[in-house]
């Protein structure tokens, strides 16, 4: 691998070794951030999963009292900020850690270091995000942060709103240091003969989902600056009582926020697209069209975004245009479902937790797509917007489509990350809870919303016709909750107990399963050479085979070499892997510090919202900077590690 932080130099005498919890704080090992990403990210899932429970209940029963109005407002809002940036993205991210590299034959991403790094600026990130609950209240814009209900003269009851700000910030910089990582690693640590069009599809969809994290984020981070200097320096970029138009936002928001939606999708995509064939015992049908409706799918993205403001005023001409474009970007989407259809068509398929989950992801995705169109048609939408019609369709496409795609691949790599299987009774009692506890909530949305109930109201009258449908769609929200208890039960039973899984559960296609469960720290002892676009499967029955057959030995980059030699390779002597680092920790809190400063010294000073922070720069933020410039510091000057495994 061709970076400076895999170079193969003598072992140190002193390299660094951690036991225990602190070989997980500081280590640079890919599976073990995968892991810690995916961890917290459902850690994260579960916490945006009791705010969804608690606006439930309070609309439960007319007139509900379970939560004031104000917080109501701070649960939507933190809710859907939490699923889309500390859940759904960073559980993606988990699966590019762990599955990526082990899926184009490399010994681990290209740069490790910046890899820890991503993830301890994403804890940190989420932290400080859920930290505003304790200073007053969390912010209550709602999840796209409208202006000009975001500025100051309107929004100053707390610091909620600049909590939102910051952590978002900081949750981009996570987001642009991974995708900067997958896309380098991608590109140039795929194992020999593994070309773009032998790739799997998950490693393809990541390839795609990271050129628009690198694209998108630029976007938002723009916005949210320009909406900080509006809090805090008094300028008016988005103020209407200074002339600025608030519709601005709007744009930059959603020219990121669609794009987004595929940043959340495709990774799902990817996951349903290798799930399927190893379930259906056949090659995944149409894998270049798959592959190419992929990019296609993350091109038009970028054309689509004013969908989200027909109901703005944007005129005749642009609602015209962006609804033929909306309805365009459903052909790829369609391609791919009628290819994962037609990989199904004819296999051998073993109904496992997995591919139940693939399932119901297709099904869902249909309706939540079904949706789309109709929403993408000006005059629908202008009846439909802002109604509980659109809750629906968010939600059949978010969860419908991504949670379950999510849970697809838990049950599919588990194993290979741990070495033992799920249990499959529970797993399918899982799935089928969730999917009816999915449809019991958000289907009756559909209803509401064609019978008027606006979204982000605390509470409604009786009489409206909306009594019995919210009734409902709260049991079946309690539902998903009972779905997820036995998910955690079966993930800790498991881990403890669970049936050993041996190298290959599933009878897989791709290089992940030909080594064992879990991997070692290197990965691969001999860097395999890749023949055929499913490669392990033709190593194990040969280009036509679909019967057991017999494993041969996979070709291996280097040609010979003798017994002893590879005596010492099946054991990773000789191979070179980084050492823990506790430079990317020191160097995330620093930045987390620095940009939380920014407001952390008008909390401790007492200063109301909107107050200018204190010049020379507060205290706080200078404390921090100086702990990311010694972070980085110690970073670019750590000697390039060489210890063998």
């Amino acid at each position: 691998m061709a970076t400076a932080e895999h170079a193969a130099t003598t072992p140190q005498p002193g390299h660094r070794h951690y036991e225990g919890i602190w070989s997980w704080i500081f280590t640079v090992d890919h599976k073990k951030i995968g892991v810690m990403y995916g961890v917290t990210a459902v850690c994260f899932f579960l916490i945006g999963g009791i705010e969804a429970l608690l606006i439930r209940s309070q609309l439960m029963f007319p007139n509900g009292k379970v939560v004031s109005p104000d917080q109501f407002n701070e649960l939507f809002t933190m809710h859907g900020t939490t699923m889309i940036f500390l859940a759904l993205m960073p559980l993606s991210v988990a699966f590019f850690n762990i599955v990526v590299p082990l899926q184009i034959g490399a010994r681990d991403v290209a740069f490790p270091r910046l890899n820890a790094f991503s993830y301890w600026v994403y804890l940190f990130g989420g932290l400080l995000l859920n930290a505003s609950y304790l200073f007053g209240g969390a912010p209550n814009a709602g999840w796209f942060g409208y202006a000009n209900l975001t500025e100051v003269p309107y929004n100053h009851s707390s610091y909620g709103i600049d909590f939102w700000i910051l952590g978002l910030q900081i949750l981009g910089v996570s987001s642009m240091a991974g995708a900067f990582n997958f896309l380098v690693t991608i590109i140039n640590a795929r194992a020999p003969g593994m070309t773009f069009m032998r790739m799997p599809l998950f490693t393809w969809m990541t390839l795609v989902t990271s050129f628009l994290l690198i694209l998108a984020f630029p976007v938002i981070t723009v916005a949210l600056v320009e909406l900080m200097f509006d809090r805090l320096f008094a300028t008016n970029f988005f103020n209407p009582a200074a002339g600025a138009e608030p519709i601005l936002w709007q744009h930059l928001f959603w020219l990121f926020g669609h794009p987004e939606v595929y940043i959340l999708i495709l990774p799902a995509m990817g996951i349903i697209s290798d799930v399927l064939p190893t379930f259906a015992r056949k090659p995944l049908f149409g894998y270049p069209v798959v592959a190419y409706s992929g990019v296609a799918i993350a091109f038009m993205s970028w054309g689509v975004w004013a969908h989200h403001m027909f109901s703005a005023g944007l005129g005749p001409v642009a609602d015209a245009v962006f609804s033929v474009t909306t309805m365009l970007i459903a052909v790829p989407t369609g391609i791919k479902i009628f290819n994962w259809i037609g990989t199904l068509w004819g296999g051998s398929i073993n109904f496992k937790t997995p591919l139940l989950f693939a399932l119901g992801f297709i099904a869902m995705f249909t309706i939540g797509g079904l949706s789309g169109v109709m929403l993408a048609s000006p005059p629908a939408d202008w009846l439909e917007n802002d109604t509980y019609f659109v809750v629906a369709h968010i939600h059949y496409v978010l969860f419908g489509g991504t949670i379950f795609g999510l849970f697809a691949g838990i049950y599919y790599w588990f194993p290979k990350v741990t070495g033992r299987l799920l249990d499959e009774r529970l797993g399918q009692i899982h799935f089928w809870l969730m999917l009816i506890g999915m449809n019991v909530t958000f289907a009756g949305m559909h209803v509401l919303g064609m019978e008027g109930m606006p979204r982000r109201i605390a509470t409604y009258p009786p009489g409206m016709g909306w009594d019995t449908w919210n009734f409902i769609a709260t049991i079946g929200a309690f539902t998903i909750a009972v779905s997820m208890l036995v998910f955690i039960y079966n993930f800790f039973a498991s881990v403890r107990h669970g049936q050993v899984a041996g190298p290959d559960p599933w009878d897989g296609r791709t290089l992940e399963w030909s080594i064992p469960s879990p991997p070692p720290p290197y990965n691969f002892a001999r860097i395999p050479i890749v023949r055929a676009r499913d490669p392990f499967w033709v190593q194990k029955y040969g280009d036509a085979g679909h019967g057991h057959g017999r494993v041969v030995p996979m070709p291996v980059a280097g040609g010979a070499h003798d017994a002893e030699e590879a005596r010492a390779d099946e054991h990773g002597e000789g191979i070179h892997m980084p050492d823990p680092s506790y430079y990317p920790i020191v160097a995330a809190f620093g930045l987390a510090v620095m940009l939380a400063g920014v407001i952390l010294t008008n909390l401790i000073l007492g200063n109301p919202p909107g107050t200018q922070p204190a010049w020379p720069p507060s205290w706080v933020a200078f404390v921090g900077l100086l702990v990311f410039l010694y972070g980085i510091y110690g970073w670019a000057l750590e000697p390039v590690s060489g210890h063998s495994s």
